[in-house]
């Protein structure tokens, strides 16, 4: 596809150009503008490693690697060649050496990483952050391991090798980086070509949920259950998100605002709600989410949220939806709902069931 510049005398086309031609060089131009940039080719990515090789007998190194909000790690890959080259086929080998790296490791490599940058922050604190995590949970982290390929543009027997495999549950993005000249300025098209935009949040779903189904076939145990009880009403055997979802639906029924709620658990106050104007059904909740979140520069997940109709929480003529992320903090959350609202009668006490 062309790019056109739109003015009122004409429609003037874009040269197309190479990044060769225009003096762009893989490693120390585009490696290192996309490592500050890297939402640009893979979005709510936080770079924790670049040319990452730390394994033994092996002189290969990741371009970039990275953490996405549900933890896994990312495996980026870049080429300035015109087809890719067998990029795909080097990245899934780096993606099988990084596949068991822990979070303890994964925060020294930041640790690393942010040195060579000439940074101090606290790299386990701003991956807790990125993550939304109260605290580090091995277990539910690296369970899976992402890859993009980024590429001026992409050879058919690459894409048809990614589709192939994208099919038996790897997860694979091809994303076409094509640069175009106008005078002196060099410009940048973006396009996402595998999988397609439009299908890819189905197939994370299931993909999500197939997971799932096999963790807890692994595991062959159920989670630990709570008895809630409130003004006076018991709801036993309750997972622990259910639980609190149920404490907080049944304040604001009562005329608690949701910022007061925030208040209350200051740890969660950034994640807690998500919220939009106007009293509104489900789908029309996930489409202003999404649009309120990239006009502030954000991305909504709607998977984190409790969006389904009978969850949404009306207040003030806003819609509010509340997370669905929980970890081991959660009895705590609860407990500071029960001291702050006495007359509730809150209490929540493991299940006999």
């Amino acid at each position: 596809m062309a790019i056109y510049e739109l003015t009122s005398d004409e429609i003037r086309p874009i040269e197309e150009t190479r990044f060769s031609a225009a003096g762009i060089n893989e490693r120390a131009d585009l490696q290192r503008l996309l490592r500050e940039r890297v939402e640009v080719i893979s979005p709510g990515t936080l770079v924790i490693a670049e040319e990452f090789g730390e394994w033994e007998d092996s002189r290969r190194r990741i371009d970039l690697l990275g953490l996405d909000k549900e933890a896994n790690l990312v495996v980026i890959e870049l080429k300035r060649t015109e087809d890719g080259g067998h990029m795909e086929l080097q990245a899934i080998r780096y993606a099988a050496m990084v596949s068991a790296m822990t979070f303890a490791t994964a925060v020294e490599v930041y640790r690393s990483h942010l040195g060579k940058l000439g940074r101090d922050d606290d790299p386990e604190a701003r991956i807790l952050e990125h993550l939304e995590w109260d605290e580090p949970n091995e277990d539910e982290f690296a369970q899976d391991v992402r890859i993009v390929l980024a590429s001026a543009e992409f050879s058919k027997e690459l894409t048809t090798a990614v589709m192939w495999l994208n099919d038996r549950d790897l997860s694979i993005r091809c994303v076409r980086l094509k640069p175009y000249r106008d005078g002196r300025r060099v410009l940048l098209d973006v396009q996402q070509v595998i999988p397609l935009p439009e299908a890819e949040d189905y197939r994370v779903q299931l993909k999500e949920k197939q997971r799932q189904e096999r963790k807890a076939r692994a595991s062959g145990a159920e989670l630990l259950k709570y008895d809630l009880s409130i003004d006076g009403e018991t709801r036993p055997g309750m997972a622990k998100g259910d639980a609190i979802f149920a404490i907080v639906r049944r304040l604001c029924s009562q005329g608690v605002k949701p910022e007061r709620i925030m208040e209350i658990i200051p740890w969660k106050t950034n994640s807690l709600f998500r919220f939009v104007e106007g009293a509104v059904a489900s789908e029309d909740f996930v489409r202003l989410a999404v649009e309120k979140s990239r006009a502030e520069g954000q991305k909504f997940d709607f998977r984190h949220y409790r969006v389904a109709e009978d969850e949404l929480i009306v207040s003030d003529n806003r819609t509010y939806a509340f997370t669905k992320i929980w970890g081991p903090r959660t009895l705590a959350a609860i407990d500071l709902l029960r001291e702050a609202f006495p007359e509730s009668q809150i209490s929540c006490r493991g299940s006999s069931e």
